[in-house]
């Protein structure tokens, strides 16, 4: 082996090296903001800290009743497109009755909370990981520290709190906005009538397939704050370094997202 060969090997190494303990601190900074998150919920009360209510309810109304239009409209439109695409795959069987039952399944346990954990990390989670940026780079954070606040008290636990609680809620909205996308579809394409397709979805639907994507969307919302603040506490290098956690973000929220939904779609699914 040549010495460039060798020093372009180490180079390698030292990369893959750097970027493995880099990977691993990131991670086990999320762990340990998760935990005082949970600690700073369940037991704040105990030491006179408790999470404030009235940011609870502000991030509440910012997640959940400022996105319920665009998940609507996108929910929607995804039950119309899975119709689209079931009525014709079944119209060569001459099965078109049977989209019922591919639409409300795609929808309860995949699409629904799919998309509206895409929705709110792109729309919630960048601007947690900018506030918290922004913060960061005044030394905000710092000046609560001084003045005594904790800031994962303060900015983690009431995002996190909203968060289990309006996601789900969303999730559910974003089934039934999907169901009543393929609703209307199917009415116009093959004259269904809306009460029909509704006793034909509940006799298909059950608990399980409901609760499948109402428990998914606990975990995303979890993963968007968490990645959220993550890269909000780690800004470093102003304005610029902002806009790239804000980025990172994002990129990184909606990849977890869809490969937690892929791997829990498999254990639910065996």
């Amino acid at each position: 082996m040549t010495e460039t060969t060798s020093g372009f090997v180490y180079s390698v190494i030292e990369k893959l090296g750097r970027s493995t303990v880099k990977v691993i601190e990131e991670a086990g900074y999320t762990i340990v903001l998760l935990s005082e998150s949970l600690f700073w919920i369940f037991l704040g009360r105990f030491y006179k800290q408790p999470v404030r209510l009235s940011s609870v309810f502000s991030q509440m109304i910012s997640v959940g009743i400022a996105a319920a239009p665009i998940v609507f409209i996108l929910s929607f439109a995804i039950g119309v497109m899975l119709a689209i695409q079931i009525i014709y795959n079944l119209r060569m069987f001459g099965a078109e009755s049977q989209v019922v039952a591919g639409v409300a399944l795609s929808v309860t346990r995949e699409f629904g909370p799919l998309i509206t954990g895409i929705l709110v990390a792109g729309r919630t989670g960048s601007a947690l990981s900018a506030r918290i940026g922004t913060m960061q780079v005044n030394q905000e954070i710092d000046a609560l520290r001084v003045m005594g606040i904790n800031p994962v008290r303060y900015l983690v636990s009431p995002a996190l709190l909203a968060m289990l609680i309006m996601v789900p809620i969303l999730t559910f909205f974003s089934d039934m906005a999907g169901l009543l996308g393929g609703a209307v579809y199917t009415f116009f394409e093959i004259g269904l009538a809306f009460d029909a397709y509704a006793i034909q979805s509940m006799d298909i639907l059950t608990i399980n397939d409901v609760m499948q994507g109402l428990q998914k969307s606990v975990l995303f919302a979890a993963i968007i704050v968490m990645v959220g603040v993550t890269n909000g506490f780690s800004v470093v290098g102003g304005a610029e370094g902002v806009g790239r956690a804000t980025t990172r973000s994002v990129v990184l929220s909606i990849s977890y997202i869809v490969i937690a939904d892929m791997v829990i779609t498999y254990f639910l699914n065996r």
